[in-house]
């Protein structure tokens, strides 16, 4: 397999980090996209030097805002480089606490829904053009929270199991796979801010099955498979990795 052009938005810390890790060590070049251009050239520098000159490329965009993810895809596609593999990892929980009002309750998942659903939908569709037919790779971030709460974050996550599988079913015929990859607790990422207190960390590790907190690099080895050649016959499916704390049917 030759180089592979793998765009991963959120790519600058946390899972994001350790999926642009995975791709870079196979020799692909990432183009990574987040909000926050620190985070973004510090993780495009370390996999330069890990893995040589020109590994990395990034650009800093708001996905949920149309204007800023048409010039993210033009980024990625610059020159009329075609794209091969697609992460939408951009999002998290960022619906501020609210009084119940039907006010605060409107905000929280609006909130959550511009970002965890337009960022993926935006980048997505405005890269459709540009993805390798066949053998094209979608990879959307959901979370165990699509099964199991918590509001408007769960449902904005289940929002991105519906749209997999609607992409898939579009897709298909094409030769490009849609799929989910849904994370249980990880640790080591930015996702619960101060409220991964050891007392945090110790409960939700104690969900899953195995006794162990997920790792970024659990998640990213599970998109790794996900995005290869292997996986081609793995299309519309929603892969839960989560050490059994929701258990599979």
């Amino acid at each position: 397999m030759g180089q592979r052009r793998v765009v991963v938005s959120g790519g600058g810390t946390g899972i994001g980090r350790a999926v642009a890790e995975v791709f870079a060590a196979d020799g692909d070049h990432v183009v990574l996209i987040g909000r926050r251009e620190g985070p973004l050239e510090k993780a495009a520098g370390e996999l330069d030097t890990a893995h040589g000159a020109g590994t990395a490329s990034w650009v800093a965009a708001d996905l949920s805002d149309p204007g800023q993810a048409r010039r993210a895809v033009e980024f990625c596609t610059a020159g009329g480089a075609q794209v091969d593999v697609v992460v939408a990892n951009a999002g998290g929980n960022v619906a501020p606490a609210h009084d119940g009002t039907l006010e605060g309750i409107a905000d929280s998942f609006r909130r959550n829904f511009e970002a965890n659903v337009l960022t993926a939908v935006l980048l997505t569709e405005g890269l459709l053009p540009h993805l390798t037919r066949p053998g094209g790779r979608i990879i959307q971030m959901s979370s165990i929270a699509a099964l199991r709460g918590p509001g408007s974050y769960g449902g904005s996550k289940a929002t991105v199991n519906t749209y997999t599988v609607d992409l898939a079913q579009k897709l298909g015929p094409q030769g490009i796979t849609v799929n989910a990859v849904a994370p249980g607790f990880v640790a080591d990422t930015e996702f619960f801010g101060d409220r991964a207190t050891p007392e945090f960390v110790a409960a939700r590790t104690k969900q899953s099955l195995t006794g162990q907190a997920g790792r970024p690099s659990d998640i990213a080895a599970a998109v790794h498979y996900v995005a290869s050649p292997e996986a081609a016959y793995m299309t519309a499916q929603i892969v839960h990795v989560n050490g059994g704390a929701a258990l599979g049917r």
